[in-house]
């Protein structure tokens, strides 16, 4: 799993890319807190247009990310979800928490 970011104006966007299961999880948990402790954003983006798979050891990734911006209280927004980490998205029911574009 590789992992980039870019922040602008307390805007932090993750970039993940390649597999998020189980053996990606940890550092992809771990890479997205420092850089959240970091920057302390208002908003972060996780961006999912090259992820190739995921899991839900995924679900987790997004709920840790999800659940540290609250306690911010800013917001996370995930984007260019991937159609099969769509369908494993609404099947755990993260629509209901988190905004997918």
């Amino acid at each position: 799993m590789e992992i980039s970011y870019t922040n602008q104006n307390r805007e932090l966007t993750i970039y993940l890319k390649g597999e998020l299961d189980h053996h990606a999880a940890k550092q992809a948990m771990a890479a997205i807190d420092d850089q959240i402790e970091a920057c302390l954003p208002s908003k972060a983006i996780l961006d999912l247009k090259f992820v190739t798979f995921m899991d839900s050891s995924g679900i987790a990734v997004l709920l840790r990310a999800y659940r540290r911006m609250s306690e911010l209280e800013g917001s996370l927004m995930v984007r260019n979800v991937p159609e099969q980490t769509r369908r494993v998205l609404n099947v755990a029911g993260l629509n209901r928490l988190i905004s997918f574009c």
